[in-house]
């Protein structure tokens, strides 16, 4: 179909949605929060099954998690005979969906989000798939579950491959029937352009994806303008990709929020004076993890309590001698937390997001950011799974697998921690019932045996104490001055890690109030 120089249909989301066969592998663009999400489209989807009972068995591919964990989102979607399989990176976003897998009432994966993004482009270029080192040794790894996320599914998505004598992991590309899009404003030939948009994420991936495999694209926008007055520049999709357009004039750049032309980038926000955030074991952390940053670094940093490493970083008045990025495509700036995570404000640069993994896993990260929620003897991670309840990765292995150092982040024990800091000094007010240093994790995100292979330089970060990654397993090599090795920390791991021959206590300036002075180090050490 497509437009071809023609006009494109202008339907409404009723008679787009159905042009939505049965059976149909469907594609949705957007992230959390609502960023990019075609909103009206995936509920006018909704609406039709729950009148005509279809479109039945779709497979849904959603790249990020869409959704804000509560009725929002793909949420809506979560209906026994609409749904047969979901492929994504995310489940945390839009629970219901979760639900559904975990009930074991649907097939369902959970790839690495560059991987998806990255398979778009394979579909679109006519190729099998593609075959990547990202996977290998975590749950993705064929030898463990496949990314399969429960006893339901059984079709094998991935393989193990040897290329020139090395061991690589093959994705098979998944070909969409249909792309539900979304941009800002489309001319009558359906060019698409996205100036009110917080990213670009891999649209232009998708909707080649879907139009080169016989499908259909419907681009959800704004506004319609005339031909020709839209600047070829900011066209993200052109007109001949584009089989029908729905107009919502009401569409917000978020859920519920009002257009922000500083997320969008027109605007830079004024910085005024770093806000001294309160001295906690978060701050702890982050200052801990900031003193692994080196001037002149490119890193990614995760949503989370690793997030306090730019409040930190603008603290100490460094934030701009590196620069962060964020999977979803934003170059510098500073991006909101939970739901929002990727709509950011001050900016530099927005790539489009199959690009910005094509940087990470080429190894283009100098330092990674990233939290944990189990962590083991063997160093891997557990973000993924928690009490056999799937959460998913996003980005988390792309990132963790590509960065040369990775910095993991989160507090000792979890479930009631309090601590407080007296004199300069940690205290432990209140010992979490949940201990996070496993004998194993409950599911692999994160490979420490991979990470040795490859020569990367891994470190985990707590309020209280210190490890790193070493050839014999997980070593601790920093305490916080003032606790007791077998009291405080031995006696809340269910393993007993490697101990320092040069075991040393935790920088004091992580406990003091005021500022740590990293940028007087910086330059007394000739590093600016």
């Amino acid at each position: 179909m497509g437009s071809r120089g023609k006009n494109v249909p202008i339907m409404t989301v009723e008679e787009a949605v159905k042009m939505v066969p049965s059976n149909a592998v469907v594609a949705f663009l957007g992230a959390g929060g609502g960023i990019v999400e075609p909103t009206a489209l995936i509920n006018a989807l909704a609406d039709r099954f729950d009148k005509e009972r279809e479109p039945k068995d779709l497979t849904f591919w959603h790249t990020a998690g869409l959704g804000d964990r509560a009725e929002k989102g793909m949420c809506i979607l979560a209906k026994p005979g609409l749904c047969k399989r979901s492929i994504g990176s995310h489940y945390g976003q839009s629970v219901r969906i979760a639900d559904m897998v975990d009930r074991n009432e649907i097939e369902a994966y959970c790839f690495p989000m560059g991987v998806m993004t990255q398979l778009l482009r394979a579909a679109a270029s006519g190729q099998p798939g593609i075959i990547t080192t990202i996977g290998i040794g975590t749950y993705m790894d064929p030898r463990v579950t496949g990314g399969k996320l429960n006893e339901k599914t059984k079709e094998d998505l991935i393989s193990v491959m040897n290329v020139s004598g090395k061991e690589y992991l093959f994705y098979q590309a998944i070909k969409p029937d249909v792309a539900l899009i979304r941009g800002t404003s489309a001319d009558e030939e359906g060019y698409i352009t996205m100036e009110d948009e917080i990213a670009f994420l891999d649209i232009l991936a998708e909707a080649q994806a879907t139009k080169n495999n016989g499908g259909i694209v419907i681009a959800q926008v704004q506004k319609v303008v005339k031909n020709g007055t839209l600047h070829p520049k900011n066209v993200k999709v052109p007109g001949f990709l584009v089989d029908a357009v729905v107009v919502v004039p009401e569409q917000t750049q978020l859920y519920n929020a009002p257009l922000n032309r500083f997320m969008s980038g027109d605007y830079q926000q004024p910085q005024g004076a770093a806000q001294i955030i309160p001295l906690d074991q978060r701050k702890i952390i982050a200052r801990r993890a900031l003193m692994e940053v080196a001037p002149g670094d490119v890193g990614n940093i995760g949503v989370g309590i690793s997030d306090g490493v730019r409040k930190v970083a603008a603290e100490e008045g460094v934030s701009e001698e590196f620069t962060l990025t964020v999977e979803l495509g934003p170059v510098g700036g500073v991006s909101a937390q939970g739901i929002f995570f990727g709509a950011s404000v001050n900016t530099k640069a927005i790539l489009d997001m199959p690009s910005m993994f094509d940087f990470y896993d080429g190894g283009g990260l100098d330092i990674c950011f990233l939290s944990f929620a189990e962590l083991d003897k063997k160093g891997n991670v557990n973000v993924s799974r928690f009490n056999n309840k799937v959460m998913g990765v996003g980005g988390f292995i792309d990132i963790s697998s590509g960065s040369k150092k990775v910095v993991f982040s989160g507090t000792f024990t979890a479930g009631g921690l309090k601590t407080d800091i007296e004199d300069g000094k940690l205290r432990i007010v209140n010992e979490g019932r949940f201990k996070k240093l496993r004998d194993e994790v409950e599911e692999i995100s994160f490979s420490g045996e991979n990470a040795i292979r490859t020569g990367q330089d891994i470190i985990y970060l707590t309020e209280r104490a210190t490890f790193r990654l070493t050839k014999s397993g997980l070593e601790l090599f920093e305490i916080a001055e003032g606790l007791d090795l077998e009291k405080d920390i031995l006696a809340h791991m269910e393993f007993h890690p490697l101990i320092a021959k040069d075991l040393k206590t935790m920088d004091p300036r992580l406990f003091c109030d005021g500022v740590m002075g990293l940028r007087k180090e910086w330059e007394q050490n000739g590093l600016l």
